[in-house]
């Protein structure tokens, strides 16, 4: 039987979307844990792997919220023990984090549906990938970048950890709920509308979740090796 899936839910706006439907179609057990509840935290070990969702906060906000502080220590961990990591937006900073990259602000923020420049089209797809980042991650010294976008590196691996920038998870509901609860701050950035951000994604939805699940299935079958 396979081992369970553990995923880092960063708040109730945030839920593991379209990674949730990969993992009931490939039969893959999984817990949420949803760290903004203050309870103690699960362990990594037995795992097939940890995904770390987007959040809004930054590894930057480690001094601050304790709960940041506490994740990255969980995927340091998880690096020790060679457990998989699926590093996903905020994720993605987290994992860059702990295996020696770093966070910085974005000169601009990247929010909408873009294409990246891929290095492996069978890992990481073209996309269009749902990008909602105020903040980008360098990739590891030890990790390989798999792909890149004007704004900086979108995807990294390293072993059988995968970092990305963007949001594979994302379905119509997450873009409609972030849409409404980021209009201010969209608008105080001059970053657009979040009802054209929706329609786009009407436009994109099928073919988004085509390449989250060819995502999914790369990340995973290296993380059973």
């Amino acid at each position: 039987m396979t081992e369970p899936a553990l995923i880092l839910q960063h708040g109730d706006w945030g839920p593991p979307g379209l990674l949730a439907d990969w993992l009931r179609q490939r039969a893959i057990p999984f817990e949420i844990h949803r760290t903004w509840l203050g309870r103690d935290w699960p362990s990594v070990e037995g795992r097939a792997f940890v995904a770390s969702l987007g959040s809004p906060h930054s590894p930057l906000d480690a001094e601050r919220e304790p709960e940041v502080a506490q994740e990255l220590e969980l995927l340091r961990d998880c690096v020790v023990r060679e457990t998989p990591v699926l590093g996903l937006c905020f994720g993605g900073q987290l994992l860059a984090t702990a295996l020696g990259g770093h966070v910085e602000e974005a000169p601009r923020p990247e929010v909408g549906w873009h294409e990246v420049a891929s290095d492996d089209l069978d890992q990481i797809p073209a996309g269009p990938w749902l990008q909602w980042h105020y903040c980008r991650f360098t990739v590891p010294p030890t990790a390989r970048q798999l792909a890149a976008s004007p704004s900086g590196a979108q995807a990294f691996r390293q072993g059988r950890h995968l970092g990305v920038q963007f949001h594979p998870e994302s379905t119509i509901e997450i873009v409609r709920d972030w849409a409404v609860k980021d209009q201010e701050r969209l608008d105080r950035l001059g970053l657009g509308d979040g009802e054209a951000l929706l329609d786009a994604g009407n436009g994109h939805a099928a073919q988004a979740a085509r390449a989250a699940f060819q995502l999914f299935d790369a990340f995973w079958e290296r993380a059973r090796r």
